[in-house]
């Protein structure tokens, strides 16, 4: 038998790693709120705020979301009227996503958040890049 140790949960990377996930969301949460959006849907407007009028396979595809569970997504966002969504007129199959003028004022307020949760759980700049490149770098070999 191999040594029960390993499965101690404090023994996990993945446990703290789900935590930490799922209490970085809550602390958006208040802030989102504010905003009449989720989380996901947060995800989904910081895309289409760097680059708007996507596919929907190319936003599924940075947020690792199938086309089931991003769908409804989109139709919420597109129901509060942040976004349109428009097939292609060069394939018809190709549905683009387009920030709305709404959207773009939603930009505006979700610019405060990042300040927000840095003032709140008040960590050091360096300590958040460390973090950040250390996930990335395991998110990276588990990708490969």
């Amino acid at each position: 038998m191999e040594n029960p140790e390993c499965l101690k949960l404090d023994n996990q990377l993945c446990f703290p790693l789900y935590v930490i996930a799922k209490e970085m969301t809550g602390l958006y949460r208040p802030f989102l709120d504010e905003l009449d959006i989720t989380y996901p849907q947060y995800l989904v407007m910081m895309i289409l705020w760097e680059h708007d009028g996507l596919p929907v396979s190319s936003i599924g595809e940075k947020l690792y979301l199938d086309s089931g569970t991003l769908t409804p997504l989109l139709k919420r966002l597109e129901a509060k009227g942040f976004i349109s969504r428009k097939r292609k007129k060069e394939d018809e199959r190709v549905v683009e996503v387009f920030i709305t003028e709404s959207g773009k004022a939603l930009q505006l307020k979700a610019c405060e958040i990042p300040g927000k949760l840095l003032k709140k759980i008040d960590a050091a700049p360096e300590d958040w890049i460390a973090l950040k490149e250390s996930v990335q770098k395991i998110l990276n070999k588990i990708e490969k």
